[in-house]
């Protein structure tokens, strides 16, 4: 079978540290949960590769109109990325449980 990805999908450090922090706290309570989240985010990760164009806009006061989208996995997890040409840059990973004022600042 053919590779479809169209896209180069690119996570950057951030992005890495913060999932990896997130499947760390998880890891305490559930292994199998910390395993759940970061296959999902493969499998989200992937689909970038395919269709990013798909997702929707990410909307926010501080958030500049149409730079980035998102897509949802595990749930409540999100990554916020945008599309530059023939490459998707996933930047951060968000916990939708969580206030993530951080991130417009």
């Amino acid at each position: 079978m053919e590779n479809q990805s169209k896209y180069r999908v690119i996570v950057s450090e951030r992005a890495t540290q913060i999932l990896v922090s997130h499947a760390a706290f998880l890891a305490q309570v559930s292994p199998e949960a910390a395993e759940r989240l970061t296959v999902e985010f493969e499998k989200a990760a992937n689909l970038l590769g395919a269709m990013p164009q798909r997702c929707p806009w990410l909307s926010g006061e501080y958030i500049p109109k149409n730079a980035y989208r998102f897509i949802l996995f595990e749930k409540r997890y999100m990554i916020i990325f945008q599309i530059i040409d023939n490459t998707v840059y996933a930047d951060y990973v968000v916990d939708c449980r969580q206030d993530y004022d951080w991130l417009i600042r």
